[in-house]
């Protein structure tokens, strides 16, 4: 990887790391004081609920495109544990990141389309009046990095690919 990418890669993850944060903080400590408020002191407190449940749709989209950086997402490796050729895993994984990427893409696409109308037809929460493209936007920019990592893992899945063939071609001239 090339030092601008490595050092971009490290600048978005700490902001995602960030936002994970302060996402947290806030889901936590809103849904705390919205209990203590209620229960203990007897406060009907408006709005708080919709604060909560926005942090919590930032945190859940920031937490998805961690996942995707690090590779986490959900998967199936029961194939990948039995492969042990070099080029057949490299294959693999290029063929799982494709994958990946086409439903990448859609929800690119399903994101972008949710969000345009959430713009072209504003509504708004009911107590704060906070619009909803707000917290669309978390799963717009979720669906965009997610699939941006999708890519990354194609391109990383040819280098591992050429890499193994290279390594291949060595020792069978070696031979």
């Amino acid at each position: 990887m090339s030092p601008f990418l490595k050092a971009l890669d490290e600048k978005v993850g700490l902001l995602l790391n960030t936002v994970a944060f302060v996402t947290s903080l806030l889901t936590v400590g809103l849904m705390l004081f919205l209990i203590l408020a209620r229960y203990v002191f007897g406060w009907s407190l408006v709005g708080v609920l919709e604060l909560v449940m926005l942090a919590g749709m930032w945190l859940y989209m920031t937490g998805a495109m961690i996942a995707s950086r690090n590779r986490e997402h959900l998967v199936v490796d029961f194939l990948e544990l039995q492969l042990r050729d070099a080029r057949i895993m490299a294959l693999h994984k290029i063929l799982v990141a494709i994958i990946v990427t086409i439903i990448s893409a859609c929800f690119v696409y399903w994101a972008q389309r949710m969000l345009a109308w959430g713009v072209q037809r504003p509504q708004h929460t009911p107590e704060l009046s906070i619009p909803l493209w707000v917290s669309q936007a978390a799963i717009m920019i979720a669906s965009v990095g997610c699939f941006c990592y999708s890519l990354r893992d194609i391109w990383q899945g040819i280098r591992d690919l050429k890499a193994s063939r290279a390594n291949h071609a060595m020792t069978r001239e070696e031979a």
